[in-house]
């Protein structure tokens, strides 16, 4: 489902549901969708995850954030960066680690899933130069842990809400298809958002000297 590489730049967002092709994490992210429900008591909602093609240069960047165990060890998938997932500890071993992946002309595995069409975010060259210098600069926060004061975790939907917050693309008018949930995109804009203050912060501080 993947888009011909045009000869124009563009950052493009995708929304594929979550688990689509795998009928585990499809049934265990149901499961907790129904009981965050019911604490939040609001109705069930179809969750959905982002990634994001960039065709600058006359090359594809696929950008997403992924499970390590979910491919063969050593291949290349243009991974930029690794985190823990659920305990910090835990991201010693492969089965508990997370891929950021910026793959040059490579592929999102389940693109064939996406639903709602794609969204052109912008084709200005110089902000999707920008982001695929930002994604290896992205926080190796723990997947699945809730971000302070948000109450939204951290995961493969912070991703794309950072690194449209850090150049310069508004992620908060984006939403999921029919609907759709997209656990994790706040605590993007958040985590983005916590960065740029200190770094004004420090800023100040600096010129006061």
């Amino acid at each position: 489902m993947s888009i011909p590489v045009p000869t124009t730049s563009a950052v493009v967002l995708w929304w594929i549901p979550v688990g689509a092709g795998g009928h585990v994490v499809r049934r265990t992210s149901r499961w907790w969708e129904l009981a965050d429900a019911a604490v939040a008591r609001r109705p069930p909602r179809r969750l959905f995850h982002a990634a994001l093609e960039v065709h600058l240069d006359g090359r594809r960047f696929a950008i997403e954030m992924a499970p390590a165990w979910g491919c063969p060890p050593g291949a290349d998938r243009g991974v930029v960066r690794t985190g823990p997932v659920g305990l910090r500890v835990l991201g010693r071993w492969r089965l508990f680690r997370y891929e950021v992946r910026c793959w040059p002309n490579g592929t999102i595995p389940d693109l064939r899933w996406a639903e709602g069409g794609s969204t052109t975010l912008t084709t200005n060259a110089k902000v999707a130069r920008a982001l695929v210098e930002r994604v290896r600069d992205v926080p190796d926060l723990v997947w699945g842990r809730t971000v302070d004061a948000t109450g939204d975790m951290w995961n493969s939907n912070s991703l794309v809400s950072w690194l449209m917050s850090t150049t310069g693309l508004d992620p908060t008018g984006v939403r999921p298809p029919d609907g759709g949930r997209a656990p994790g995109w706040r605590a993007g804009t958040a985590v983005a958002a916590a960065a740029t203050s200190a770094t004004r912060t420090v800023a100040g501080s600096d010129s006061t000297r």
